[in-house]
C-alpha cells in the first residue's frame, strides 16, 4: 500500500516509491529505494515537498496520524548484521554471460581510461559516461557474477590506476550482490570502487611507481589522494550526492588506525567497511611497485588476521565467503597434472568448483577446452574423480580471454 508522507515527516527505514517529480529531475540511481541515510533525506528535502511510501516494503511502520522524527541512520548495523535482503539468483550461466561481460569490461575501460585522461588534462570528469558503465557493470554482475570477475582475472596487467578502479568496481559490486544490499546500493558502491581512487591522476607517477621506501614527504603526498579524490567527485555534475563522503573512506581502519580522519568502526559505516576490505583485497593481489604480489589465498588470510582489527570482523568473513577457497580465475594444477582455470563457484561446496582445463599433463593446450565441474565429482580415472591439487600463480598459463566459450 502507498502511502502520501511530507518530506520532513519521513522516518529512516521507509521504502520510497515515487517522488513528487519525475525521477529523471533528481540525482537518485533508481525509481524506488530504502531510506537510510542524512545524504538521502538531504537530496530529498531539495528536490521534493512529499513522496508515495510504500509501507509493505518499509523497514518501520508508516503512521500518517503522527510523523516520526528522523533519527540518524546508524553508520553500519549496530547488532553486526551485514546482510541484506534483496536476493540475487543467477539468471544466465557463465557460458552465456561472459561474451557480453568481456565486451562490457572492454568499453569500460576505455571510458574510465578517457575519463582518467581527461582530469590529467585539466577537464572534468563525465558523470553521465561514467554512470552509465557502472551500470553496465552492475546488471552484468546482477545476471551471474562470475563471468566479469573471470574477465577482470584474464585481462589483468598489474596494479595501475586505470586496470585497479575497474577491478575494484566489479569486486565491490560482487560482494555488494553477495550480500545481497539493495539495487541501487550496488551500483552506489561500484561508483565507489571505480573513483575513489581518482585523486592520484594528480600524484606525480614517479612517486606512486617509486619501487624504493617513500620519503616521509612522499608517504603525505600519496595519502593527499583521498582529498584530492572527494575534491574531483565534489566537482563532478551528475554523481550521487553521498559519493564523495564515501570515496573518502576505503583508507579508514576500524581501530581508528587509517586516514584521512582516523574514524573507528561504526563511524566508517557499511559502505565504509566493504570497501576498505575490498580495496586491500585487490592491492594485495596486484604487481606492486613496492611489495610483492600475494595470492588471492593468501590475502584472504591476511584479511582474516585482521578482522575485528583493522577490519569489520563480520564483513571480512562474508568477503572470504564470496570470494571462496579457490577465487573465479585462479590457475589450478588437477590431479592428473593438467592445468585449469576456476570459472565459478560453488557456494555450498567450495571444494569443489567448476574448472576450465586449458593445459594436458605435459603444458600442450587444449582446443576445445574441457570444462570439469568437480561438485559432480567426474572421473579422473576408473577409480579416482578429479580433485584440485594446489593452486598455482596466475602468470604459470598465458590465455586470450576471446578464447573462452567459442
Amino acid at each position: 500500500m502507498k502511502k502520501r508522507v511530507p518530506v520532513e515527516e519521513l522516518s529512516y527505514g521507509v521504502y520510497v516509491t515515487e517522488l513528487d517529480r519525475p525521477w529523471t529531475e533528481t540525482p537518485f540511481l533508481f525509481q524506488g529505494f530504502q531510506l537510510k541515510s542524512e545524504a538521502q533525506l538531504a537530496t530529498l528535502r531539495k528536490y521534493c515537498k512529499f513522496v508515495y511510501v510504500d509501507t509493505e516494503r518499509s523497514a518501520v511502520d508508516v503512521r500518517m496520524s503522527h510523523a516520526t522524527a528522523p533519527q540518524r541512520a546508524p553508520a553500519a548495523p549496530v547488532d553486526g548484521s551485514v546482510r541484506g535482503t534483496t536476493p540475487y539468483p543467477d539468471a544466465v550461466s557463465i557460458e552465456k554471460e561472459f561474451p557480453r561481460a568481456r565486451d562490457i569490461y572492454a568499453e569500460s575501460l576505455a571510458i574510465v581510461e578517457e575519463c582518467l585522461r581527461s582530469l590529467q588534462s585539466g577537464s572534468v570528469l563525465d558523470g553521465r559516461r561514467v554512470r552509465e558503465a557502472v551500470s553496465r557493470i552492475t546488471e552484468s554482475i546482477v545476471r551471474n557474477p562470475d563471468a566479469l570477475l573471470l574477465v577482470s582475472k584474464l585481462r589483468e596487467k598489474g596494479g595501475n590506476v586505470l586496470n585497479r578502479a575497474l577491478d575494484v568496481s566489479v569486486y565491490m559490486i560482487v560482494f555488494a550482490r553477495f550480500l545481497q544490499l539493495a539495487r541501487e546500493e550496488l551500483e552506489l558502491l561500484g561508483l565507489v570502487g571505480l573513483l575513489q581512487d581518482v585523486g592520484k591522476t594528480k600524484i606525480p607517477s614517479e612517486v606512486l611507481d617509486k619501487p624504493d621506501a617513500l620519503s616521509a614527504k612522499e608517504v603525505e603526498l600519496v595519502k593527499s589522494h583521498v582529498v584530492k579524490s572527494v575534491a574531483i567527485l565534489r566537482a563532478t555534475p551528475g554523481l550521487p550526492p553521498d559519493l564523495p563522503d564515501l570515496a573518502a573512506m576505503h583508507h579508514e581502519r576500524h581501530d581508528g588506525t587509517g586516514y584521512p580522519r582516523g574514524l573507528k568502526g561504526p563511524e566508517i559505516g557499511l559502505h565504509g567497511s566493504i570497501a576498505g576490505i575490498v580495496d586491500t583485497f585487490d592491492a594485495l593481489t596486484k604487481t606492486r611497485p613496492y611489495a610483492n604480489q600475494m595470492s588471492p589465498s593468501n590475502a584472504l588470510s591476511f584479511l582474516y588476521k585482521e578482522r575485528g582489527v583493522k577490519y569489520h570482523a563480520a564483513l571480512v568473513e562474508q568477503f572470504i565467503q564470496c570470494i571462496g577457497i579457490f577465487p573465479v580465475g585462479s590457475v589450478v594444477e588437477l590431479n592428473t597434472g593438467e592445468i585449469g582455470i576456476v570459472i565459478s563457484q560453488n557456494l555450498v561446496r567450495r571444494l569443489k568448483p567448476r574448472v576450465m582445463v586449458v593445459l594436458d599433463a605435459r603444458g600442450n593446450p587444449l582446443n576445445p577446452h574441457k570444462i570439469l565441474d568437480l561438485v559432480r565429482e567426474p572421473k579422473a580415472t576408473s577409480t579416482e574423480p578429479y580433485h584440485i591439487r594446489r593452486t598455482l600463480e596466475q602468470s604459470r598459463i598465458k590465455i586470450d580471454p576471446r578464447e573462452f566459450f567459442l
